[in-house]
């Protein structure tokens, strides 16, 4: 079974990462593209630009955007492609720009690979 994890753009690729795929629609803000190591950029597989601009980071918005995006997902053929790519490797590093760890897209697309690779 794969691995999957979840870490922020900016921080720095490591050799136990696996596969890295970004997970964002937007290149994070000031990163160079050389150095970010990014195996895979899917950016159909991000949250629309409405969902993110209604989220706006907000953690008391957290629940109902998880709802919303997993809705999103559902219809998804990028799902699909990270699905695969997960079954293709041993270990991939899901990467999102923003700055809560907590509360963003990778997180919740994590728990649906999970889920969808029957690690759950």
């Amino acid at each position: 079974m794969s691995e999957i994890r979840v870490k922020r753009a900016y921080d720095p690729p490591s050799a136990d990462d696996g596969t890295r795929v970004l997970v964002d629609r937007l290149w994070p803000r000031g990163l160079k593209r050389d150095g970010a190591k990014i195996d895979v950029w899917l950016k159909n597989i991000a949250p629309s630009a409405d969902l993110r601009r209604w989220f706006a980071h907000d953690p008391a918005k957290w629940p109902g955007f998880q709802d919303r995006y997993r809705a999103e997902l559902a219809s998804n053929a990028a799902l699909d492609e990270l699905l695969t790519l997960i079954r293709q490797h041993k270990r991939v590093t899901l990467l999102f720009g923003a700055r809560d760890t907590a509360h963003n897209n990778a997180v919740v697309l994590q728990a649906v690979c999970e889920q969808g690779a029957g690690h759950a």
